[in-house]
């Protein structure tokens, strides 16, 4: 893997860990990084466990590509 790849993969993988973290705390980064927030016209409390869904597969992927090789 060069370079790039795993610059790329390890700022899914920390993406990833922000929206998990944004799925259970409050605060003025995570509230800018939701998903949720993003993409649903109506975010609300009960759209935040959305985050740690998505959180987890950025994540997930980003770790995956990063040890395949």
């Amino acid at each position: 893997m060069n370079h790039p790849d795993v610059l790329v993969n390890v700022m899914g993988i920390l993406y990833g860990v922000v929206l998990i973290f944004a799925a259970f705390a409050r605060s003025a980064f995570t509230e800018a990084m939701r998903i949720d927030a993003l993409f649903m016209r109506e975010s609300s409390e009960r759209t935040r466990p959305l985050n740690l869904l998505a959180g987890l597969l950025f994540a997930g992927y980003s770790l995956h590509a990063l040890l395949s090789r």
